[in-house]
């Protein structure tokens, strides 16, 4: 079993987020879920979903809601919980995803800041040379977007925008939140079957 951190902010796009934690966890890995103030608003107004807060109860609530059962090992984690294992080089997390990642919280990172557990665990990631996949949900893209997703870049991390394709001939929105998902997943080296490939 492999940990990953998940990371959805306040970006358009939180149902890609919430099905990469579907994914992960019904692959067998462990997965810390931490969701920003502005993520569990726009969540909310896209999905209908209340992200719970943190504490005794809201790992079932979110499985429940993704409809992953038996319960596996998903942790939910406040973004002010700075004392998380995330927000530390010493834990033993394999890589970390934002899903979807605002500009505002790319230019964070490209920026070195740490002012909460998802800055911070981002941080950590590339310092500690493991793997962190940024997936903004933005266009156009502004020239300061692209020199901190450059930074980035340069950094270590890599950059996976939620760009649909379709030469896989989707047939629904699942079927194109399933590629971007699966691209997600292919950076992390994590099995799946979201999509027919190419050569397939």
């Amino acid at each position: 079993m492999k940990t990953y951190v998940v990371a959805i902010t306040g970006a358009s796009g939180s149902v890609y987020g919430l099905k990469l934690v579907e994914q992960l966890l019904s692959a067998g890995n462990a997965v810390t879920l931490v969701v920003t103030k502005a993520g569990r608003e726009v969540m909310e107004f896209e999905t209908g979903f209340s992200f719970p807060e943190p504490g005794p109860g809201a790992s079932e609530a979110v499985l429940s809601f993704l409809e992953v059962f038996p319960a596996v090992a998903l942790k939910v984690v406040s973004p002010d919980d700075l004392f998380d294992g995330a927000a530390s080089g010493s834990a033993r997390i394999d890589g970390m995803v934002v899903c979807p990642a605002s500009m505002g919280f790319c230019g964070s990172v490209a920026s070195g800041l740490a002012s909460d557990l998802p800055e911070r665990a981002a941080d950590v990631m590339l310092k500690e040379r493991r793997p962190l996949v940024m997936v903004p949900r933005e266009t156009p893209f502004s020239l300061i977007h692209l020199r901190n997703l450059t930074t980035l870049a340069e950094a270590g991390a890599v950059v996976v925008p939620a760009s649909p394709a379709f030469y896989h001939k989707p047939q629904s929105i699942d079927d194109l939140v399933d590629f971007v998902v699966g691209k997600v997943l292919d950076q992390i080296g994590v099995e799946h079957h979201l999509f027919r490939r190419w050569d397939e």
